[in-house]
């Protein structure tokens, strides 16, 4: 019982030992000259990649991706590889549709010189027309100023007189009601109102018989060459 006691003691012993000699043997130095040895005997195996061979996707695959069964993934490949890529490049060349369209783009961004001369006269003679006729029309509008402004004064003159006989007649009127009432009214008043619908009235049929007489007038009055016929 002694023996094993004692052998299980020596074991522990030695494990401790085994456990504190590389703490006090740890040197930064030769840590990372071993660090480095081992990064410079690295070898790692190679990628089991075939870059020999080029890589020309599978259309009738569902795993390739559809931007990789373009004509435009087509022409790349064939750019890259060539005859190799196994494509046609006569598949690659664009149909008549498209070689009418890429026409028509590059002569509407890229037009030749004589049509752009061309454009920059038609603009010029348009922007020139434009002048001219802007022109033309400030000169007649300058004509036309002194008679826009008479006529504006005109209508000035007449707007003013208007309003000064719309004063009158309405202090004329004001005057009559408070003389046929005895005071005075107020303009809104239904009554006086009133009184103004019937006044009108009576002007206007003054205004018919004065027109009447005047006819009746002009009717009676011989004309100038029959009398000068019984004169003679």
């Amino acid at each position: 019982m002694a023996t094993s006691m004692l052998c299980r003691r020596t074991a522990i012993f030695s494990w401790a030992i085994r456990r504190v000699s590389p703490l006090k043997s740890y040197n930064p130095a030769s840590s990372h000259c071993g660090l480095l040895h081992q990064i410079a005997n690295y070898n790692p195996k190679p990628l089991k990649l075939n870059l020999k061979d080029p890589y020309i996707p599978d259309r009738e695959s569902e795993k390739t991706p559809e931007w990789q069964k373009t004509a435009k993934y087509d022409r790349k490949l064939f750019g890259r590889y060539g005859s190799s890529s196994g494509i046609d490049p006569a598949k690659l060349w664009p149909s008549h549709a498209q070689l009418e369209e890429m026409i028509a783009e590059e002569r509407e961004w890229n037009p030749p010189l004589q049509v752009m001369l061309k454009n920059v006269e038609a603009k010029t003679k348009e922007a020139n027309a434009k002048r001219l006729a802007r022109e033309k029309l400030v000169a007649a509008n300058m004509a036309k100023m002194p008679k826009m402004v008479a006529d504006w004064r005109k209508e000035k003159r007449e707007a003013k007189q208007k309003l000064k006989d719309e004063k009158a007649r309405r202090e004329r009127l004001l005057a009559e009601a408070r003389e046929r009432f005895g005071y005075a009214m107020d303009p809104r008043s239904p009554k006086f109102l009133e009184m103004v619908s019937e006044i009108e009235k009576e002007e206007k049929k003054k205004r018919k018989l004065m027109k009447r007489r005047l006819k009746e007038e002009q009717s009676h009055v011989p004309p100038a060459s029959s009398s000068a016929d019984s004169s003679s």
